[in-house]
């Protein structure tokens, strides 16, 4: 495969999709080594982006991070942008808080809602017998 030689970043979790479509996999990765292979970013700068988007909450690959962390430090990379690059890939899972906080509120207050009402209807038996 032209692209595979290319990146010298194969992934064996991509064997199977190169078995049954060598085709797709070759366009796939074609098109996801295009800015690497450009020159419009440098070799750090590139290794850096793939550092987040291999560490991202919805990539999570810890092979590909080791190997970008590698290539960004022999690139010139500095821990500390490694580092930052991190912290910022990190924060995507913050939206998952966004999201989920304000709805929890809102549960625990319908929860506190029902069990108040309970207890008032309680005590309303209560005072009328």
């Amino acid at each position: 495969m032209k692209a595979r030689k290319a990146t010298g970043n194969w992934n064996p979790d991509w064997e199977p999709f190169a078995r049954l479509d060598p085709a797709w996999t070759e366009k796939a990765l074609a098109m996801a080594i295009a800015p690497a292979v450009s020159g419009a970013l440098d070799p750090r700068t590139i290794e850096l982006i793939r550092i987040a988007l291999d560490a991202s909450c919805t990539q999570l690959d810890a092979t590909g991070v080791r190997r970008h962390i590698r290539r960004a430090l022999e690139a010139g990379a500095t821990r500390g942008e490694i580092v930052a690059v991190l912290q910022l890939a990190s924060l995507q899972g913050l939206h998952t808080m966004r999201l989920a906080a304000p709805i929890l509120l809102e549960e625990i207050e319908a929860v506190n809602g029902k069990a108040r009402r309970a207890r008032s209807r309680k005590q309303a038996r209560k005072e009328t017998r």
